[in-house]
């Protein structure tokens, strides 16, 4: 039985396994659930967007958290991308940007004639005729069990997937500088880590570049359906997208890039915390200048790992606080605010 709605999880006795109180009240919570006036124009305000304003590209973010959350720091990330790429536009798949208060937080960007659109996605439309439509059937169904993990993060891993399969682009995670233009990118992933030979060690799946219906991006979603783990951190996110390539590289049938990890991932979550420090040493003034030119010539974005970086200052004169400064196209607010 196909459930379309968390109101329909009521109908049944006992609650389905894996459906706690407390999860029913996450999923509704997400809006993302029910169907809406909002989520039934989905496809029609995507394709309006993409096919009617000239996109130079099209970019895709997701936000499955409350608009008031929706900081700073994330906002920066839309500046930095409007700055590199200011003829290409950008959806935010969420429903609760799509409203009064995320039009607030966009209209800045909006009123200077940069194309960001918050839509809430229509999920049953969205994952139609791909495995992820009978995963989310067994979660709605309580056939398969959601897991520890916030089932937000879940859901935004396999969004991602779902959206880039229909219409083919760019997903960022919101935790982006961008720093060049991805007009020239085309069915490509960044490594997160490499060996001593360069060989890749563990992929990312914050950004990822694909046209429409390509079939790594099918396996992706195949995988996750086939595979989902809801108790393991990254299981249905980066490590999937490893645990894929992995398997097709050897097949040769894919048509798509690895970047290395300078392209996106630049600097790894255990050494943010160096990028957000004032170097008032000369040997380390050096270091940040140096460090930022390499950054200018050879990165796309440099990924600031939330999780980890949302608890550090931005120290003026650091490698972010420089970057913030070289990239915001509004600048309205100092480092402190970020």
């Amino acid at each position: 039985m196909k459930i379309t709605s968390t109101a329909d999880i009521h109908r049944y006795s006992p609650p389905p396994y894996g459906i706690t109180e407390n999860n029913l009240k996450k999923l509704h919570e997400t809006g993302l659930f029910e169907k809406s006036d909002s989520s039934r124009e989905f496809d029609s305000r995507v394709k309006h967007i993409f096919y009617n304003k000239n996109c130079k590209v099209q970019f895709f973010m997701t936000w499955i958290s409350h608009a008031s959350s929706f900081g700073e720091r994330e906002f920066f990330a839309l500046e930095s991308l409007f700055k590199t790429n200011p003829t290409s536009c950008l959806i935010i798949l969420s429903s609760s940007m799509d409203s009064t208060k995320g039009d607030k937080i966009l209209k800045p960007l909006i009123s200077r004639g940069f194309r960001v659109h918050a839509i809430t996605p229509d999920l049953w439309d969205l994952f139609n005729k791909t495995p992820a439509e009978n995963w989310l059937n067994d979660i709605m169904n309580g056939n398969k069990n959601p897991g520890e993990i916030p089932l937000a993060q879940n859901l935004s891993n396999l969004i991602r997937l779902a959206v880039l399969y229909k219409y083919g682009g760019v997903y960022l995670d919101t935790d982006f500088i961008i720093l060049k233009d991805f007009s020239s990118l085309r069915n490509t992933i960044g490594a997160q880590s490499i060996d001593v030979n360069g060989k890749w060690t563990r992929l990312n799946n914050a950004v990822l570049v694909f046209d429409k219906n390509h079939p790594l991006i099918y396996k992706f979603i195949e995988e996750f359906a086939l595979s989902f783990d809801g108790n393991i951190w990254g299981y249905n996110g980066p490590y999937l997208v490893s645990r894929v390539v992995d398997r097709v590289a050897k097949t040769r049938e894919f048509n798509f890039t690895i970047l290395p990890p300078m392209a996106f991932y630049p600097v790894d979550w255990t050494r943010i915390s160096g990028f957000f420090i004032r170097y008032n040493d000369p040997v380390g003034a050096e270091w940040v200048e140096a460090k930022i030119r390499h950054l200018e010539r050879v990165t796309y974005g440099v990924h600031l790992w939330n999780r980890e970086s949302s608890r550090f200052k931005i120290e003026e004169g650091s490698i972010i606080g420089r970057l913030i400064s070289y990239h915001c196209v509004i600048c309205r607010k100092g480092l402190d605010a970020l």
